[in-house]
C-alpha cells in the first residue's frame, strides 16, 4: 500500500522559499508535487522518474522549483524559491506507474497525500 503524507507548507512573502517534503511507504515510476487553488483545476508542478533521475516540470516553476528525492529515507521534497502570489495552493504528492506520456498529467497518478498548503503574500 502507497502511503504519502505531504508538510513543509505554509504561509511567505513574496520571493520568499519554502521546501515541501513527502514521506512515502513505496515510490512508484514517477513521483510528481501538484498544486490545486480554488477554483482551478489539479495542474502538475514538477515530476521525477525514480529510477532514472530524470525532472520535468511546469512552465510557470522552470527556474524557481526543484524536485528531488532521498531513496533512502522514502522521501520527496520540492524545494521552492522564488515564490509568487500566483503560487498559492493546496500542494499534493503523487505516485504512479506511467510508462509513457507527459508525467505531469493528474490523472496518470494512482496514490496521492492529503495535501500541504502553500501561501504567498505580495
Amino acid at each position: 500500500q502507497v502511503q504519502l503524507v505531504e508538510s513543509g507548507g505554509g504561509s511567505v512573502q513574496a520571493g520568499g522559499s519554502l521546501r515541501l517534503s513527502c514521506a512515502y511507504t513505496y515510490s512508484k515510476r514517477y513521483m510528481g508535487w501538484f498544486r490545486q487553488a480554488p477554483g482551478k483545476e489539479r495542474e502538475g508542478v514538477a515530476a521525477l522518474y525514480i529510477r532514472g533521475g530524470a525532472t520535468s516540470y511546469a512552465d510557470s516553476v522552470k527556474g524557481r522549483f526543484t524536485i528531488s528525492q532521498d531513496n533512502a529515507e522514502n522521501m520527496l521534497y520540492l524545494q521552492m524559491n522564488s515564490l509568487k502570489p500566483e503560487d498559492t495552493a493546496m500542494y499534493y504528492c503523487a505516485a504512479g506507474e506511467i510508462w509513457f506520456g507527459n508525467p505531469l498529467i493528474a490523472s496518470k497518478y494512482t496514490y496521492w497525500g492529503q495535501g500541504t498548503q502553500v501561501t504567498v503574500s505580495s
